[in-house]
């Protein structure tokens, strides 16, 4: 791969923003150079100033726990403003393309029609995987950009780690390795393998196994020159004080991380212990996510309605390519799991 044959020919050219938290990190005495207000602020006292716009302390800890350099992160408001960025930063607008494997995470669609990038599908299998022609095919295939969702979205399921190293070994453009349910698998972190492929990144998120979606903070691991321009082109501040300082919090509570992660686990498989014994499940996908994807019988719609009327919100995916008659079903609190498993007990045409 020649990363600078992938970037656009603009973005290399130009001169990025920089702004007063750029050209000054310290300690000072008097901080005249943002047009800050330096009375203080009508909220919490700290949010008067910028924020750091490298968020240098929060991927100082998470270098420790990923085992990568600090080099090699960046950090984005969820992980779609990465995906918004990767195609930005490969895409010519009207000209170039990017690769999906449906069905899959809809973000990487709508970030391609936003920025007039055409899109590529090759389908998964049947259960969801990728055969040896699917992996032909994104080989050959003059996209710049490949989105892999490993586990993925909506099927909850790891998808080979060969066939994904074949594409990495083959693939001509960045392959985008989507971990945001990668907490919840047994399979280690692509993270493991960037120095082995510089065309590699791998997309995590704060909102899932860290229970802090409402803070929408997504981070992307990939070589140093990758990040460096991702770092380029991003909004300056793209990551609010409040967001850093609640992260930091939560990755210096590891145990708690751990017994939430654990419990989720715990929940998943009860409910895919209990629900093919239940008469309108058809079948019941096995999941690597906090998430199980199952086919009801005979109109998965209809269970879909009749949860909704009893308070039960779950996530209808009848229409996704290969996801004819499945509701997708978060794992809940215990005492969720009870009431949904009842209610579809209950369920009658």
């Amino acid at each position: 791969m020649d990363l600078e044959s992938l970037v656009r020919p603009n973005i290399r050219a130009m001169k990025p923003y920089s702004s007063a938290r750029d050209e000054f990190q310290g300690d000072a005495q008097v901080m005249l150079d943002a047009n800050e207000n330096s009375l203080g602020s009508a909220g919490p006292a700290t949010f008067n100033r910028y924020p750091d716009p490298q968020q240098r302390a929060v991927k100082a800890e998470l270098a420790k726990i990923k085992g990568v350099t600090g080099g090699q992160i960046f950090l984005g408001n969820g992980s779609d403003e990465a995906i918004d960025l990767l195609v930005r930063l490969t895409c010519v607008p009207g000209q170039d393309s990017i690769l999906i494997l449906p069905p899959t995470y809809g973000m990487y669609e709508v970030a391609a029609n936003l920025n007039d990038v055409a899109i590529q599908r090759l389908p998964l299998t049947a259960d969801f995987q990728l055969s040896s022609e699917v992996v032909a095919g994104i080989i050959a295939s003059d996209a710049k950009l490949v989105f892999v969702c490993s586990p993925n979205n909506p099927t909850g399921n790891l998808l080979h780690a060969d066939a994904i190293e074949e594409i990495l070994r083959g693939f001509r453009g960045l392959v985008i390795v989507d971990e945001a349910y990668a907490d919840f698998a047994s399979a280690p972190s692509w993270t493991t393998r960037l120095a082995d492929f510089p065309n590699l990144v791998v997309l995590q998120t704060f909102s899932k196994a860290w229970g802090l979606a409402g803070l929408r903070l997504g981070m992307a691991f990939a070589s140093p020159e990758i990040i460096g321009y991702l770092n380029k082109i991003k909004p300056p501040y793209n990551i609010s004080e409040a967001t850093q300082q609640h992260a930091l919090a939560a990755l210096a509570a590891g145990g708690h991380f751990d017994n939430l992660r654990n419990d989720l686990l715990v929940g998943r498989q009860w409910l895919a212990e209990r629900l093919p014994a239940v008469e309108i499940v058809e079948e019941v996908f096995p999941s690597d996510a906090n998430f199980l994807l199952v086919r009801f019988k005979p109109d998965a719609t209809a269970v879909y309605d009749y949860l909704l009327a009893r308070g039960i919100v779950v996530r209808n995916r009848t229409t996704q390519p290969g996801c004819a008659g499945t509701l997708r079903l978060t794992v809940g609190t215990p005492a969720e799991n009870e009431q949904l498993l009842t209610a579809l007990r209950e369920f009658a045409y």
